[in-house]
C-alpha cells in the first residue's frame, strides 16, 4: 500500500487579468508522505499561500496534476472538492476564523454537520475528543470573545482535527499570537504529529519552520530547496 498522501506533478497556477498574466506557481513537483511534518517558507508573494490553497482544494491549478490519496483531484466538480475538503483536510488559519455567535463546542462541530455519515451522538463524541486533545474541554460553552488569542487558536486546531482528516494544512498558525501562545500552539502541533498526524504548514517564522521535519522553500513560484532533516542527519 502506497505511503504517498499528496503528489504534485508540474503544477502551474496563473492568475489572469485583462492585461496581465501573473504566474504564481511554475512547474511545482513534490510528494508528501503520510505522517510527514512539512513547513513551506519563503518571502511574501513567493507563492507559498497559493500552494497551500491548491493543496487544500480552495483553488484550482492551471496546469499539471494533483493527486490526493491516489485520486486525481485536478479536475473534479465543486461539490466533490467540497466533500473531499470536509473529510480529508483540516485547516488552521492565522485569523482563527471562529464564528462569534457559536460557542466553542458548536464551532468545532460545525464542519462535521455537513458529513452525512455522522449522527449527532457521533459528532458530539468527536468534538469532545478533539477538545480534550487541545486542553479546551473546560471551555466548551464559552464564546470566542471570552477566549484569549491562544485559546481561540487551540479551538481552531480542535476544529481541524475533529473529523480525523488525512492532513492538517496550517497557514501561519502563530502569526497572530504572542511568543508564549505561539510556542504553546507549536507544541500542540508537535504532539499531533507524534500521534501520526500529517501536517503541512506555511510560515514566515524560522523558529516554527525549524520544528518541522522537512523544510520546503519557495521563491518566485518555484521550489528552490527541499530538505528532510532525517536525510541531512544521516
Amino acid at each position: 500500500m502506497s505511503n504517498i498522501l499528496i503528489k504534485l506533478e508540474n503544477i502551474d497556477k496563473v492568475f489572469y487579468t485583462e492585461d496581465v498574466e501573473t504566474h504564481a506557481l511554475s512547474k511545482i513537483s513534490l510528494i508528501i508522505n503520510k505522517g510527514e511534518y512539512v513547513s513551506i517558507s519563503g518571502p511574501s508573494g513567493c507563492g507559498k499561500s497559493t500552494l497551500l490553497s491548491l493543496l487544500g482544494l480552495l483553488d484550482t491549478n492551471t496546469g499539471g496534476h494533483y493527486q490526493l490519496a491516489s485520486h486525481d483531484v485536478s479536475d473534479i466538480s465543486k461539490q466533490e472538492r467540497a466533500r473531499i475538503r470536509n473529510t480529508e483536510i483540516g485547516f488552521i488559519f492565522q485569523s482563527f476564523n471562529l464564528i462569534s455567535d457559536l460557542d466553542v463546542e458548536e464551532n468545532v462541530e460545525l464542519p462535521l454537520t455537513y458529513r452525512k455519515d455522522l449522527n449527532k451522538s457521533q459528532r458530539k463524541e468527536m468534538v469532545k475528543n478533539a477538545l480534550l486533545q487541545v486542553d479546551m474541554a473546560h471551555r466548551a460553552k464559552h464564546f470566542p470573545s471570552q477566549l484569549s488569542g491562544g485559546q481561540q487558536q487551540r479551538v481552531a486546531v480542535a476544529r481541524a482535527i475533529a473529523g480525523n482528516p488525512s492532513i492538517i494544512l496550517a497557514d501561519e498558525p502563530t502569526g497572530n499570537l504572542d511568543s508564549k501562545n505561539a510556542a504553546a500552539v507549536m507544541t500542540l502541533l508537535d504532539k499531533l504529529h507524534a500521534k501520526g498526524t500529517t501536517i503541512c504548514m506555511v510560515t514566515h517564522d524560522p523558529r516554527s519552520a525549524e520544528q518541522a521535519h522537512r523544510n520546503i522553500e519557495i521563491l518566485d513560484g518555484q521550489v528552490v530547496s527541499d530538505k528532510n532533516k532525517s536525510v541531512v542527519a544521516a
